[in-house]
């Protein structure tokens, strides 16, 4: 189980009302391809998994507080068995204090190894970093793109001073 949290200058509710409808979220969390609502309280999520794959499952809202908090946990039979649970909590003149506590069980096999390598690429830090993703869309409206470009053109293995140079030509 990982916590992380940050301060955020917004109101707990604006901040909440974002989270609870989780489709906004893909972007955000840097690893979330898709978030499709199946019920107001149940939706399926996508993310990225090495070797260019994706591994989906069913994520429940098990408890709600509107403006405060959200709960939930990966539905029975979950390729990745999850819960967590996120709180909005005031912080006064400084905005809202936002606290992400996750947990996580990959399963055995072969999706279950893929879903391991994923989230052993340091959660703690995966988390930090959405959070702090999610603080810049809140008190901004943008999310800075510069470095996550930089690491993903790393990944693939792209020459950086290339692409820096078509940048410059169509700039």
């Amino acid at each position: 189980m990982l916590e992380e949290a940050v301060t955020i200058r917004r109101p707990a509710q604006e901040l909440y009302a974002f989270w609870r409808d989780q489709t906004r979220l893909v972007g955000v969390l840097e690893n979330v391809t898709a978030i499709e609502r199946l019920a107001p309280d149940r939706s399926r999520w996508t993310v990225k998994a090495p070797a260019g794959r994706e591994v989906s499952w069913e994520s429940v809202i098990t408890d709600d507080d509107p403006g405060r908090s959200l709960t939930w946990q990966s539905a029975e039979g979950a390729d990745i068995a999850n819960s967590g649970r996120i709180v909005f909590e005031d912080a006064g003149e400084r905005g809202t204090v936002v606290r992400a506590t996750i947990a996580y069980d990959p399963p055995a096999g072969t999706v279950g190894k893929l879903v391991a390598k994923l989230f052993q690429r340091e959660p703690r830090i995966q988390t930090r970093r959405d959070l702090h993703r999610f603080k810049q869309l809140m008190e901004t409206g943008e999310i800075a793109t510069s470095a996550r470009n930089r690491r993903e053109r790393d990944e693939r293995g792209e020459d950086q001073t290339e692409t820096t140079e078509q940048a410059e030509q169509t700039a």
